[in-house]
């Protein structure tokens, strides 16, 4: 039997205050988020998602305006993806319905009951969620492309972000999507254990390792696809086969396959 320091009850309580819970309380908190995530009703998931699209978009916006007001340099892409944290912070500090975060928060009931009706349930919620997405991701580029919210120089950013990204094979957004998906799910797993500024400072170090790594977000993505689409410089076909699908199965491999899967493996003897 291992020894124990003597601690007056004061001592232990703070003791207890700083002891890290194990892995297995943590894994049982987000199981709990991911079962209300999938029991909400339709219009809340909805809702929600499209506000997670519309707001998303701005992390294209932010990224584009740094864009534009830098200079062509090797030095430039790592001050101009600090716009492209914007995004990120206003969803996940909303607490809007963003795809890539589903790919861990509603798995982790899946993993525990494996039934065809928890199967559903989480098909459900992802089909919603992803589409939601689209639609906002959708309502924005149709607004930047055609009410001119921007002054042309700060689009051309914009633009110059988009094309670029479109540029990508779609086996390239496959690949570079796997770690994009994997840090999203790394980041949900984090985030129960910040607050405050631990929160927000995280969110920014690990969207800004996505961005400035030029890895393929399926949803941030899909507004710069759908831009240049509404501008007909590129085809729906192209946009979808070619960019949005092989994004969402990277993150999704990357985040359910490869990360949920570890910590799952990490608790199941434990749960």
């Amino acid at each position: 039997m291992s020894k124990k320091a003597k601690l007056d009850r004061d001592e232990e309580e703070q003791a207890d205050e700083f002891e890290k819970p194990p892995a297995s309380v943590h894994f049982e908190a987000i199981r709990r988020d991911g079962e209300n995530e999938l029991s909400r009703p339709f219009s809340s998931l909805w809702w929600s998602g499209v506000a997670a699209g519309l707001a998303i978009s701005t992390s294209v916006l932010g990224k584009g305006i740094l864009t534009s007001i830098l200079p062509d340099a090797d030095w430039a892409a790592g001050v101009s993806n600090l716009g492209y944290t914007v995004g990120f912070l206003i969803v996940i500090l909303g607490r809007m319905q963003l795809f890539t975060e589903n790919t861990i928060t509603p798995i982790l009931p899946l993993f525990l009951d494996g039934s065809r009706a928890k199967l559903l349930q989480t098909a459900r919620l992802w089909g919603i969620v992803f589409t939601a997405n689209l639609v906002g991701c959708a309502a924005a580029a149709l607004v930047l492309v055609y009410v001119n919210i921007l002054p042309e120089a700060r689009f051309e950013g914009v633009l110059a972000v988009s094309r670029h990204y479109a540029a990508a094979t779609a086996f390239e957004h496959f690949a570079w999507g796997i770690p994009a998906g994997f840090l999203i799910a790394a980041l949900v797993w984090i985030l129960p254990r910040m607050d405050g500024a631990g929160e927000v400072l995280m969110i920014v170090i690990v969207t800004y390792v996505i961005g400035v790594g030029g890895m393929s977000h399926v949803v941030a993505g899909s507004t710069e696809l759908f831009i240049l689409v509404a501008r007909g410089e590129l085809g729906p076909v192209a946009a979808v086969f070619g960019g949005i699908l092989p994004a969402l199965a990277g993150n999704v491999l990357g985040g359910t396959g490869i990360f949920a899967a570890l910590v799952y493996a990490q608790v199941r003897e434990e749960i």
